[in-house]
């Protein structure tokens, strides 16, 4: 991997903001528009051959300025290889889509801005696909409330679905997280031979 993100760091030059590999896996880190570029290149050179796509995922760093990463996970099969490629963006600042490129980002790229928010240019068709059709907000991000906003269930007198404002029929608990033999003044049987040793 050493050599991999050596060769890396000579081919694009600035335009890769930071390498690091950790646990044998490599991390890059680049500029979200060149984020197509980049992908490109690790897919047709013939020293990388990330022709396989994995994954793209979301992060949300709410007290940054930049609060998401956009986390792209691609594997060339035929050297066993993996690379991580991370890429910061704001809440208006849309990311290119890598869909000419990979034609499988299509779906994920399609879950981040569900989930998350992030927005991707180019896209053929960046809509909802998780979450209902009149869902509000984007329920990965840190700030949207651990309840949601609505609750949904069937009314049997109208026979349909109907969504409500949601409504906590009993206060938060506190947990207090300690086994139940942990803290007690008394003995329990057996634990008399355990403390003897």
């Amino acid at each position: 991997m050493n050599e991999l993100s050596e060769f890396l760091a000579e081919s694009l030059g600035a335009k890769l903001l930071s390498s690091t590999t950790t646990f044998g896996e490599l991390t890059l880190v680049v500029a979200a528009a060149d984020i197509v570029e980049i992908a490109t290149f690790l897919r047709d050179d013939p020293q990388c051959q990330f022709k396989s796509f994995v994954d793209i995922c979301g992060v949300d760093y709410p007290q940054r300025v930049d609060r998401f990463e956009v986390v792209y996970h691609l594997l060339s099969p035929r050297l066993n290889h993996r690379v991580r490629i991370k890429v910061r963006t704001g809440e208006d600042a849309p990311v290119p889509s890598l869909t000419g490129v990979f034609a499988g980002a299509d779906w994920f790229e399609r879950e981040a801005y569900d989930l998350y928010g992030i927005l991707f240019t180019g896209h053929p068709d960046l809509r909802r696909i998780l979450t209902d059709y009149g869902f509000e907000g984007h329920p990965l991000r840190k700030d949207f409330p651990l309840t949601g906003f609505v609750e949904v269930h069937y009314d049997e007198q109208l026979k349909q679905v109907v969504y409500e404002p949601v409504e906590l029929r009993q206060e938060f608990r506190n947990f207090d997280f300690l086994s139940p033999w942990e803290g007690t003044d008394y003995v329990l049987p057996g634990d008399e031979k355990a403390k003897a040793n």
